[in-house]
């Protein structure tokens, strides 16, 4: 998934660094996503070993880090036996039980909903998010998904797998630059495919935990020993919750209010205080002294409100602080070249006893 900050591509340089300072044994060790967003930092370390926790404050980012950390490769038992009476899955030896659901969904037929009312050209509506026809197609599998999950046909953890599944698939045909505050005026040429669900690859792991709210209160109130405690908070004004409000109501599918050229829904309790020059320095003081973690790993961006000095010394406080710079490239929802100058910071503190 396109993501803001997404990780990706500097989750093995951030291991490799941690491995250097020698806070990577060989036990079993926890690891502890606070700002999760694409999940991306959650899968590389749960492939390596890690007993991976989650949080973010987003809904459907909630629903990935469930798909991605929690579970295994879904058997979707019953709602197999539903199917197979009702003759809507092929009897085949080729497709996983996984794949048989996803066939089935992509098959179905498009039907009117909150998606293709409000995100899609018709009569009534400007908006561009998605074709009519694939609007259609996406409301109809958000809905089958919920009306199997309110018959008991399926699981938590298939229900979940299932709409992320879904909300992986929607980025890949989405109309947008990037971020979803705004739809391209012309028809990007993925988002006139017709629509169809790609399947997730399922991870190998200890199973995770994962949480949906404010940061500082879920770690206020989270009692297990964290090894390291992961930090990639916002570092400039743009808030996450309006710039993916539409994936936020794909994944509530809650018929909020809306307003604007964009739709957007209310997100004015999913603020972040990291976006904010005078709050974000303040929370981050109040995850630091948190006595939850034993080492704590934080990466900012060099463009960041908050300065660099300012974290060192602020870290410093808490115990022995090590530090590096990454060259990066990072995410630009306008796809223009990036200036040249523009780091990584990674901050490693080992908490003092």
């Amino acid at each position: 998934m396109r993501f803001i900050g997404n990780k990706e591509k500097l989750a093995p340089i951030i291991y490799d660094f941690l491995q250097k300072l020698e806070l990577i044994k060989t036990q079993k060790q926890s690891f502890f996503d606070v700002f999760s967003g694409s999940v991306s930092m959650g899968k590389f370390f749960r492939q390596k070993g890690f007993k991976v926790y989650s949080s973010d404050i987003l809904y459907f980012s909630y629903c990935l880090q469930k798909a991605y950390l929690e579970y295994g490769i879904p058997t979707f038992e019953k709602l197999l036996r539903l199917l197979e009476k009702q003759s809507l899955q092929s009897r085949t030896f080729f497709n996983t039980p996984y794949e048989k659901v996803l066939n089935v969904l992509n098959s179905l037929q498009g039907l009117e909903g909150f998606i293709s009312t409000h995100y899609a050209p018709s009569p009534t509506n400007t908006r561009m998010y998605f074709t009519q026809e694939n609007a259609q197609k996406i409301d109809a599998m958000r809905l089958q998904i919920e009306q199997w999950k309110n018959d008991n046909h399926i699981n938590e953890s298939e229900y979940f797998i299932l709409l992320a599944t879904l909300l992986e698939s929607v980025s890949l045909f989405a109309n947008v630059a990037g971020v979803y505050a705004a739809f391209c005026k012309s028809w990007d040429k993925r988002a006139l495919k017709p629509f169809m669900l790609k399947p997730l690859e399922f991870l190998q792991g200890i199973n995770g935990e994962c949480f949906c709210g404010d940061s500082v209160k879920i770690l206020q109130g989270f009692k297990k020993p964290i090894d390291i405690l992961y930090l990639d908070p916002p570092y400039n004004q743009r808030q996450y919750a309006p710039n993916y409000h539409l994936l936020e109501t794909l994944a509530r599918y809650d018929n909020p209010n809306i307003k604007g050229v964009a739709g957007m829904r209310e997100w004015g309790e999913q603020k972040s205080l990291f976006c904010n020059a005078k709050t974000a320095l303040i929370e981050l003081e109040n995850i630091a002294k948190l006595p939850c973690y034993k080492t704590l790993a934080l990466s900012y961006n060099s463009d960041g409100i908050m300065q660099k000095d300012s974290i060192s010394n602020l870290l410093e406080s808490f115990g022995k602080v090590s530090f590096c710079e990454i060259p990066y490239r990072r995410f630009k929802s306008n796809a223009k070249v990036q200036k040249s100058g523009v780091f990584e910071y990674l901050w490693v503190l080992e908490k003092s006893t």
